[in-house]
């Protein structure tokens, strides 16, 4: 969830200025050795959603929810004595939520500590580019911290071009380990405690997953990328505050099974249609071991309005099966093995639409030369369900 937010601007514009004063023009055969500076990007939003199938409160009551977001990432690279290409990427990513359903862990307090929350999650990533073998490597890592979640990621990837360059494979690995606190509804804690200072038992979840993508370019105007990926995961992978009330309306704790394979493949397609018009159409098949299927289509159109201003309107559709281990309020009984009232888990189609507004002067935003370029960016979420949801974003790119 993306969300909108401005304060980190100002030093934005500090820290480019600062790189501003070092950077000197250079020929373009030349590769510089020293560390230079090549992008920024500030990604800001403001993400709200409603609806009346909380699963703190076993599939009934309100799932609002407001989420503000910001994320900086920094581009640098330089060249090493064979001309290879070190580029290097430092992000820093902060949201703010608050949840009414979070708030319901424990109803009796004020506010319970998951009713806001704030998430901390930098990365680091790096990656070395051939470019006359038309080779790249590289790999990552990221760490994200919540109250009630811990994650720690690393990845490595490899990309490799054709003898024509007009086609490309890559490849990635992906490991996440993560420590989920153990916050249970304060009726069905164990000790019957209900401090939210509780030193809260930890249970792990880990992710592996590996892709595959090929794209490649058919003519000047169509081009396309295939992609795959496995993702197994294992541990706890529910969460210890969704409760499901059974038919005869004793409530228990969400329960998943341990593990769970993931399979999505998909299909990318960009057509130029002149100087004017960009169409570019996704779609993606899912499938997994607890029995949900979907497909994802999507549609974005990017309209030059002038050669410095577009818009891009967009629609995505997607359809999902339920888990075989869903039901609504009071379905569930104590012959099933697994259970969850999660409506993220059931049957369900959405709709989500909206559009985008780009500006990139050649002069700069406001004449400043090395602001880039700024993007606006609104869409709005359906769901068959009744849940609904707005988000509104803002793109500010430094060069």
């Amino acid at each position: 969830m993306k969300k909108l937010f401005l304060s980190v601007i100002g030093m934005y514009f500090t820290l480019l200025a600062a790189l501003s004063q070092n950077s000197t023009k250079i020929d373009s055969t030349y590769k510089p050795r020293k560390l230079t500076f090549e992008e920024a990007n500030l990604v800001s939003s403001y993400y709200r959603q409603d609806g009346n199938n909380a699963a703190v409160t076993g599939g009934i009551g309100s799932e609002k929810l407001t989420d503000f977001s910001n994320t900086i990432d920094l581009k640098l690279n330089k060249y090493d004595r064979f001309n290879r290409k070190h580029s290097f990427n430092v992000e820093l990513g902060i949201d703010h939520y608050t949840s009414a359903s979070s708030d319901k862990i424990d109803p009796a307090t004020i506010s319970s500590a998951s009713h806001a929350d704030t998430r901390i999650y930098p990365s680091l990533g790096w990656s070395m580019e051939n470019e006359t073998k038309g080779s790249i490597i590289g790999a990552g890592v990221s760490f994200s911290s919540e109250f009630d979640y811990k994650s720690f990621g690393g990845n490595i990837n490899f990309a490799k071009k054709t003898k024509n360059r007009n086609g490309e494979i890559s490849a990635k690995l992906q490991a996440y380990f993560d420590q989920v606190s153990l916050i249970y509804p304060i009726e069905l804690r164990p000790s019957g405690g209900n401090n939210d200072d509780d030193d809260y038992a930890t249970t792990s979840r880990n992710t592996f997953s590996g892709s595959l993508s090929w794209s490649q370019i058919i003519n000047q105007n169509f081009q396309i990328m295939f992609d795959g990926e496995i993702v197994y995961q294992e541990g706890y992978l529910g969460l210890p505050f969704h409760r499901v009330y059974f038919a005869d309306n004793s409530v228990h704790v969400e329960n998943l099974p341990s593990t769970r394979l993931k399979i999505p493949l998909g299909l990318r397609a960009n057509y130029y249609l002149g100087d004017k018009f960009i169409l570019r159409a996704w779609y993606r098949f899912y499938h997994d071991d607890w029995n949900i299927n979907s497909n994802t289509v999507q549609v974005e159109t990017v309209v030059k309005l002038t050669p410095f201003f577009s818009i891009t309107p967009f629609y995505r559709f997607y359809q999902q099966t339920a888990a075989k281990s869903f039901a609504p309020y009071r379905v569930h009984t104590a012959a099933d093995t697994y259970y969850t009232s999660n409506y993220d888990l059931s049957n369900f189609n959405s709709n989500f639409f909206g559009a985008g507004f780009r500006i990139a002067p050649p002069e700069g935003i406001f004449k400043i030369q090395r602001l880039n370029s700024l993007e606006i960016r609104y869409g709005h979420y359906q769901r068959t369900t009744g849940m609904n949801s707005d988000i509104i974003s803002l793109h500010v790119k430094f060069r």
